[in-house]
């Protein structure tokens, strides 16, 4: 049979109404919006994670964080090589694997970084090839990238960058990590990434399937796009924040602590926000962190329209191509920054777009699907003889079936699941425990939780079933 070329392209942290495609008016996605008039756009898409290292692993492995043990991404929890994954099983089906930018599989050593250096990375590069990666262009996330050397480092260092996007990446207090990249626009991190890309699919025999992972650390923040990009961004079409006054008053509400500020927030903006608290950032402030997010949504979406543009004169239309984003960002909706503990459809509701080779006709479907089918999807396509088992189904599968019942998120002392009209949430950490429950049909903000009140009782006890049937299946296999 013919074996299809299969091109995945990821984003870090992009909210899918950040694109053209799915509504927003504020900066133009013309190469996205293109593929999805020519593919499937999937409106109920979901992340395994609000977070970056178990969200990864879960769609290279087609399974959920707990299935895998690499569920955070502060403890010592690598996936395992030994574990059945996207490049060891393309492999095995004939193709030849890379991967151009952010891996993540492994989590950072944070506490070892420092301001003043740049230290080694060759063991988790060492690392990420073990997996399977025939050819790796490493840029293992923006902030990375200046503490450790990865691919990227080293060649940004010796073109005279590094020292000022160090500088300027550490630099928290003054700038709250929204800043133009301190150097030329190619060689911002997406943009790097972008080139090496193309080089290499303009280099590549086309007699050999490939699998090429084009995986952008962008616009996860820094908030930091190239200067020229702002000039994009038209902010007077920007949709107002999502918020509501008084919204986390309530101390059993999980993210009171990163909006009011008691030192224990974990949403990431309330870190280095004023005393700790995102209520303290100012409206210039959240104009703009979105002006500068969308900026760098620009410019993605320039790299992707060149990597496509390559693809398609290399390969023709015998392509399978998948663009989706690990996760979300609040980006000020609820009044804070970042992912973490968030569950809200800003988050956990990721872009979707697929292309099947050959197909040119575009069409949206609402069926729920989850970034774990991925692996199948490609796996499928690409006719593998006794794939591994998995917890996702091929993306057309799915859709045929209906899409899931229920769809599940977690990570480290975090657990969600929904059944696309009630949401439950329940994370335990730091000592505390939180329990929340969204109607997304009477509230699709979510800002009312209901998960005391007497009426939602029986709803709330099925979807805590629901969690505990999945997570028993693990415990007593």
């Amino acid at each position: 049979m013919t074996r299809p070329h299969i091109l995945l392209i990821t984003t870090d942290e992009l909210r899918k109404d950040a694109l053209g495609c799915y509504g927003n008016e504020a900066v133009a996605t013309p190469n996205l919006d293109r593929l999805a008039a020519q593919g499937i756009l999937f409106d109920r898409a979901y992340s395994a994670s609000p977070w970056c290292l178990p969200s990864r692993c879960a769609l290279l492995t087609g399974q959920l964080p707990h299935n895998t043990g690499a569920y955070s991404n502060f403890r010592k929890c690598e996936l395992s090589a030994g574990i059945p994954n996207l490049f060891t099983e393309l492999k095995k089906t004939g193709y030849a694997t890379s991967v151009h930018g952010k891996c993540h599989f492994a989590p950072v050593p944070y506490g070892e970084t420092r301001p003043d250096v740049t230290l080694p990375y060759e063991a988790f590069r060492d690392y990420y090839v073990s997996l399977g990666i025939d050819h790796l262009d490493l840029q293992d996330d923006k902030q990375v990238s200046v503490w450790f050397y990865d691919d990227y480092a080293k060649e940004l260092d010796a073109a005279g960058y590094l020292g000022a996007y160090r500088d300027a990446t550490w630099d928290v207090k003054g700038n709250r990590k929204v800043f133009p990249f301190p150097g030329p626009e190619e060689w911002h991190p997406d943009s790097w990434v972008g080139r090496k890309a193309v080089e290499y699919l303009s280099d590549r025999d086309d007699g050999e399937p490939l699998f090429c992972w084009v995986s952008f650390s962008g616009p996860h923040y820094p908030f930091d796009p190239p200067q020229s990009y702002l000039s994009r961004v038209d902010m007077s079409k920007d949709k107002p924040r999502t918020l509501r006054e008084g919204e986390f008053d309530d101390p059993r509400r999980i993210h009171h602590r990163s909006y009011h500020g008691d030192g224990r927030g974990v949403a990431d903006g309330a870190g280095i926000a004023p005393d700790r608290a995102c209520k303290n950032y100012s409206e210039a402030y959240w104009l703009e962190l979105r002006r500068s997010y969308y900026a760098n949504v620009a410019l993605i979406d320039d790299q992707i329209g060149r990597i496509l543009e390559t693809a398609r004169a290399k390969f023709g239309d015998d392509v399978l191509v998948i663009f989706t984003a690990d996760h979300g960002e609040m980006l000020g909706n609820h009044g804070i920054w970042g992912k973490g503990d968030c569950a809200y459809e800003d988050v956990l509701n990721v872009p979707l777009l697929v292309q099947y080779p050959g197909e040119r006709d575009g069409w949206t479907t609402d069926a729920k699907v989850q970034l774990t089918d991925i692996m199948e999807t490609c796996l499928k396509t690409a006719g593998a003889e006794s794939p591994p088992e998995t917890d996702g189904i091929d993306f057309r599968e799915n859709i045929a079936r209906g899409g899931y019942e229920f769809v599940f998120s977690e990570g480290e002392g975090f657990a969600s699941v929904s059944d696309g009209r009630w949401k439950y949430v329940h994370v335990a950490k730091m000592g505390q425990s939180f329990a929340e429950l969204f109607d997304l049909e009477s509230d699709p903000s979510e800002f009312h939780n209901v998960a005391e009140l007497p009426e939602h009782a029986a709803v709330l006890a099925s979807l805590r079933k629901q969690l505990t049937d999945l997570f028993m299946k693990k415990l007593l296999s």
